[in-house]
């Protein structure tokens, strides 16, 4: 593979490439399991370590016939080597979407395999892999040092004790691996795991959730939990981005009525609001970077759900709008001093109606880089001419690598930072920056923007 790849060619583009590369990796969202680290087990092959955690791959070989059974995704132990054979038989499937692209950079810069995957080389492909992964500097542990980590966030659940991480600090590990308040398990009363959330969270933070007020103890006690142990943000896989602000009488009526099984719609939908806006005052209080992500119908195949669990490749993004739902909280806290938020989307016709110019006023408002399928480096240049004539790159954060599969983190980093050298290479062409410009704001892109607002 060509060195000066999706630089267009361009020496300047390279130069300011060079120089964003130079750069450690700040990780600030991401869904690693941070036991994988821990346990710093080796991969047992290259299918568990490729294919089965990543659903972009799995949802794509799906859409084509090929079942979850057939991938071994029900748990089945089925012969790694099948599963390969049959990825590599439907490898032309990926052409010129990110998951090809990030894959075949994990082959090249990890493996040093320069071929492109089919039927003929899979067999060899896969021995070069697994013989690899055999090796001490393919445990989880010596890859997280060789990929120049920095931060690494991890995904943690609302009740989770942190122990793991704990451990893991004492591992020696060149960057820190901190976790990250996902509070939406009690967040949505129509999850079937709802009460038993509250449950969870009595039961860890030793606040019994009884009304609405106890159930914001309770979550201000576990969310100084997180901060003890590093954590500088939240998360929250929400449908919709409103927000609702209710007196405690109001709170405490419609917690009540939840309780008793009063699911209704409206129910739902106004907890959802409500408990969402409590989440951002309390950002405000304690300063955790209030991460915002919605617009998608997750778990849509109620069928695949039920057999194969969450997290399949069944989440499908909706239209969705920001700015009336966000005014109840934004009047709130805006423009409080702790209060720092980073929204992103999967509908990119809120680029330039709602989000940038939301993050173009408010000091408290960085707008995410795109995500899930979006985050290629076609993606990627939409979103920077779609929102820089309102926000600017300043009103921007970094590179958000949202991966489960651990060795596509450094790729991720890397395509992004060369979708953004060539970028800014365009905009020196045009004219609309000077090369000195574009230096300057080349480390920031790639380093300085996540690391200064997610206080790292």
């Amino acid at each position: 593979m060509l060195k000066d790849r999706y630089l267009s060619n361009d020496p300047f583009a390279w130069q300011i490439y060079e120089l964003m590369r130079s750069k450690p990796i700040i990780s600030p969202h991401g869904h690693i399991d941070v036991k994988v680290l821990l346990e710093n087990k080796a991969f047992t092959n290259p299918v568990e370590l490729l294919i089965t955690p990543d659903h972009y791959i799995t949802r794509l070989l799906y859409s084509q016939g090929i079942s979850y059974e057939a991938l071994g995704l029900d748990g089945s132990k089925k012969d790694p080597k099948q599963i390969w054979q049959l990825f590599a038989d439907n490898y032309y499937l990926f052409q010129a979407t990110p998951s090809r692209i990030w894959l075949q950079e994990i082959l090249f810069t990890l493996f040093g395999v320069n071929e492109i995957l089919n039927s003929n080389n899979a067999a060899a492909i896969y021995e070069v892999i697994e013989a690899k992964l055999k090796t001490k500097e393919f445990l989880p542990q010596s890859l997280f040092n060789s990929f120049n980590i920095e931060v690494l966030a991890t995904t943690d659940s609302t009740s989770a004790d942190l122990a793991d991480h704990k451990q893991l600090q004492a591992s020696g590990l060149s960057g820190r691996v901190i976790p990250t308040f996902r509070p939406d398990d009690i967040s949505d009363p129509q999850r079937s795991d709802w009460k038993d959330g509250l449950s969870r969270l009595s039961k860890q933070s030793g606040v019994e959730v009884s009304s609405f007020a106890n159930l914001l103890a309770a979550l201000r006690k576990q969310r100084d939990h997180f901060i003890a142990h590093g954590a500088t943000a939240t998360d929250h896989g929400v449908f919709s981005a409103q927000t609702l602000k209710l007196d405690k009488n109001e709170a405490q009526g419609l917690f009540e009525k939840l309780l008793a099984g009063d699911l209704s719609q409206a129910n739902v939908e106004m907890f959802r609001a409500a408990i969402l806006f409590e989440h951002g005052v309390m950002c405000a209080e304690d300063g955790l970077v209030m991460q915002l992500h919605p617009g998608s119908l997750r778990n849509y195949d109620q069928k695949i759900f039920e057999k194969f669990g969450a997290d399949k490749g069944f989440d499908i993004p909706v239209s969705l709008t920001f700015t009336k739902e966000l005014q109840p909280l934004l009047n709130e806290v805006g423009s409080s001093k702790k209060f720092k938020m980073v929204l992103y989307t999967l509908d990119e016709s809120t680029y330039t109606r709602e989000l940038a110019p939301l993050a173009g006023v408010y000091p408290s408002i960085r707008l995410g880089p795109p995500w899930w399928f979006l985050d290629s480096f076609n993606g990627t240049n939409r979103w920077r001419d779609a929102v820089t004539d309102t926000a600017g790159f300043y009103n921007t954060v970094g590179f958000i690598d949202d991966t489960r599969a651990f060795c596509s983190v450094p790729v991720r980093h890397d395509l992004a930072r060369r979708a953004d050298a060539a970028y800014l290479a365009k905009k020196v062409n045009e004219g609309l920056l000077t090369q000195g410009e574009a230096l300057s704001l080349a480390p920031q892109l790639a380093y300085q923007l996540s690391k200064d607002f997610f206080n790292l």
